[in-house]
């Protein structure tokens, strides 16, 4: 019996080695500049071009390290206070949109908390503003440098309450996802709703679409 198991390239935070149980597959990367294409990437695949008016090239930690140090310098754009539950952590994330309509998701390693497909997210870290969590997430998970153009919304999820922004890709490369991610997929808007398996996370495409209620 064949095994499909591999190493992640990246090593996790504390440098071991990550077993994937069931790599993704890579797909339609050929499709990049299709605006109703769905691409996906993995750990290594080879993309390279540009897509709309910015190219697809690898991103170090010290340029996204200087992009959260002034995230919060000069805003661009309003957003309301940010209320924690006292029973919730604090966490950000970004909805990162191309200038064809088309969202980046990323396929946590391992379906890590039940997530086939999700927006990059994560908690914030002591030192760390909500803006600056939002753009070392989207890099950490996959692999791109993102400008923060729009509050989206703040929403409550099982263990944290999450403010999302819009953003808009100004480099980096998918193939560089880190440990935490085993794909990163190029959808339209439909494709991603019937990638997204959590209702929290279809209540941040709603947001992002003008539909339905809003954040909760």
């Amino acid at each position: 019996m064949n095994e499909t198991w591999t190493w992640h390239p990246q090593p996790d935070d504390d440098g071991r080695k990550v077993r994937l149980h069931a790599p993704s597959c890579e797909a339609n990367l050929d499709g990049l500049a299709d605006p109703l294409a769905a691409l996906t990437f993995v750990p290594g695949s080879v993309c390279d071009g540009m897509l709309g008016d910015v190219p697809l090239a690898t991103c170090a930690r010290s340029t996204v390290d200087d992009a959260c140090r002034r995230a919060g310098a000069a805003p661009a754009f309003d957003e309301p206070p940010f209320a924690l539950p006292a029973d919730k952590h604090a966490a950000a994330g970004a909805v990162v949109r191309e200038a064809d309509g088309r969202l980046w998701l990323v396929a946590p390693s391992n379906a890590f908390g039940g997530y086939t497909a999700t927006f990059p997210k994560g908690r914030v870290e002591p030192g760390l503003t909500l803006r600056a969590t939002a753009i070392r997430e989207v890099w950490e998970e996959s692999g791109l440098h993102v400008e923060l153009t729009a509050w989206l919304g703040d929403f409550a999820r099982t263990q944290t309450f999450t403010r999302f922004y819009v953003a808009r890709r100004i480099g980096g490369h998918p193939a560089r996802m880190g440990w935490e991610s085993q794909a990163v997929h190029l959808v339209t808007p439909e494709q991603a709703r019937l990638l997204l398996n959590r209702e929290t996370d279809r209540a941040v495409l709603a947001a992002l679409l003008g539909e339905g209620n809003g954040p909760v």
